[in-house]
């Protein structure tokens, strides 16, 4: 079983920079038009295991049926993470983990999600 960890994770230039509690299990890939364009691969959880530690200028955006609060820096244009709802619901907080800066690229592994479909 993977150990719980704090996480660190940011933008490109910095001003937006996060702690993230996650084991890095569950990570999916989705291939709808949004995940798919910025090569997302995404952690969810509990708005309670997130924290801003840089909460530099960032934009939202929001599309397809507008539940997801997508946020990125108005600096780089990197978006670390969103806010929104998960099923049944539930407030969630979804983390763009190609923003983690302490763990090497490709050391994970994750569920390819069929979104386009939805």
């Amino acid at each position: 079983m993977a150990e719980v960890k704090i996480h660190a994770g940011s933008c490109h230039c910095g001003a937006v920079a996060y702690e993230v509690e996650t084991d890095l299990i569950g990570l999916i890939e989705c291939n709808c038009s949004h995940c798919h364009r910025k090569g997302f691969v995404l952690a969810f959880v509990a708005p309670d295991a997130f924290r801003l530690t840089a909460d530099g200028p960032q934009t939202e955006y929001l599309f397809n049926n507008h539940k997801i609060r997508h946020r990125f820096c108005q600096t780089c244009g990197v978006q670390t993470f969103a806010r929104g709802e998960g099923p049944g619901g539930i407030p969630m907080v979804a983390v763009n983990i190609r923003t983690l800066t302490d763990i090497e690229p490709w050391s994970w592994t994750a569920e390819r999600v069929d979104g386009r479909s939805f």
